[in-house]
């Protein structure tokens, strides 16, 4: 059996009592209304800074929405290559479409709609309803560009406005008439004279698309 001496054991009991939490000088009133103080300054200068962060951010914000919405007001024919960098660099949706580094053809309906406006290109997607938007976009994923580019050729057309030529010499409001195989093959097909066939090529895979796809 182990016996400790007393001298060992009250230093022990010495040593305990000065390591107790209860034996730790409480801090006085003042310290602690000094502390409450400073940290109470610290959190109103930081909120005071972040919403001036906040608020350049937004100023600058503006100031390139403002360059922006000048720069394409100016029109494709009227703009520097100045411009054109500007907007590039800083049309944030511009910037994510260009980067998914799709060929036009495979852009949705809306992506070549904000592309055409963004640019300054014919804003031809313009001429579509969202039914017939939502139909390229199914033309394009199905991997049909050819009947989605008969599409684009009909929002073309409609860039003439409520007068066209149809076929047999007869004329139809573009404008109001619906994208049906019918009204491809009577009025649209006949609106655009292309010696290469190309247009007609693509209002026939349309017509067949429409024809193979009765629901959409």
């Amino acid at each position: 059996m182990i016996v400790q001496s007393t001298s060992a054991l009250f230093s022990s009991a010495n040593i305990a009592r000065s390591l107790s939490p209860r034996q730790t000088p409480a801090t006085s009133p003042e310290n602690i209304a000094d502390t409450v103080s400073i940290s109470k300054a610290a959190r109103e200068a930081l909120a005071a800074s972040n919403a001036s962060i906040a608020s350049a951010a937004a100023n600058a914000d503006k100031l390139v929405e403002a360059r922006l919405a000048a720069i394409r007001a100016k029109g494709p024919v009227n703009r520097t290559q100045e411009d054109q960098a500007y907007l590039l660099a800083n049309d944030k949706r511009l910037a994510e479409i260009t980067a998914q580094g799709k060929s036009p053809d495979k852009l949705t309906a809306d992506e070549l709609d904000y592309v055409q406006k963004a640019v300054g290109f014919v804003n031809t997607m313009a001429n579509l309803s969202p039914s017939e938007k939502a139909l390229y976009d199914k033309a394009v994923a199905s991997g049909n560009t050819e009947a989605a580019a008969g599409i684009s050729q009909i929002a073309l057309v409609r860039m003439m406005g409520h007068t066209a030529g149809g076929s047999n010499g007869t004329t139809y409001d573009p404008l109001n008439t619906e994208i049906t195989a019918a009204n491809i093959e009577k009025y649209f097909s006949h609106s655009i004279i292309d010696p290469t066939g190309m247009a007609q090529s693509q209002f026939q895979a349309l017509i067949q698309y429409l024809q193979d796809n009765p629901a959409v």
